[in-house]
């Protein structure tokens, strides 16, 4: 896995909404949150600019969830139920985007990946970011 990528196509499940995204530091900035929402959604996310998202098929087909403070805005596919992307609450000028929906990245191909304290929100606390772990992958040996 080439973790300095620029650029790359994804999808969501079923191919419906399809998206071309030039991250902002490759896949180096693959994370996870421990808010409600995301603790139940279990993605690793990766960052984009605003603009470096281009849906390129079924944008119609894109579904906004919010809530709490509906400052961040989740999208997923209204027919297969991916997440795909969500603009950050704590970064409003950023996109998360889902790595799972990225062609050839998996989130198993990440050996380690930090998760981000979302109980205890930047925004929420004076703007502090802290790391409330780390979630590791060691695949099984094999026979």
């Amino acid at each position: 896995m080439d973790k300095n990528i620029k650029e790359i196509d994804g999808a969501c499940h079923c191919g419906t909404v399809r998206f071309h995204v030039r991250l902002t530091d490759g896949l180096n900035t693959a994370r996870r949150c421990t808010c409600s929402y995301c603790r139940m959604r279990g993605a690793v996310a990766v960052s984009t600019e605003l603009d470096g998202i281009e849906i390129t098929e079924g944008e119609e087909a894109l579904t906004l969830y919010q809530f709490n403070t509906m400052s961040a805005k989740h999208y997923f596919c209204s027919k297969c139920g991916i997440y795909t992307h969500h603009q950050r609450r704590s970064n409003p000028r950023q996109y998360g985007v889902n790595a799972a929906c990225l062609n050839g990245v998996s989130p198993f191909d990440f050996e380690s990946v930090p998760v981000m304290d979302g109980v205890a929100h930047p925004s929420d606390n004076g703007g502090v970011a802290r790391i409330a772990g780390t979630l590791t992958f060691t695949p099984a040996a094999s026979s």
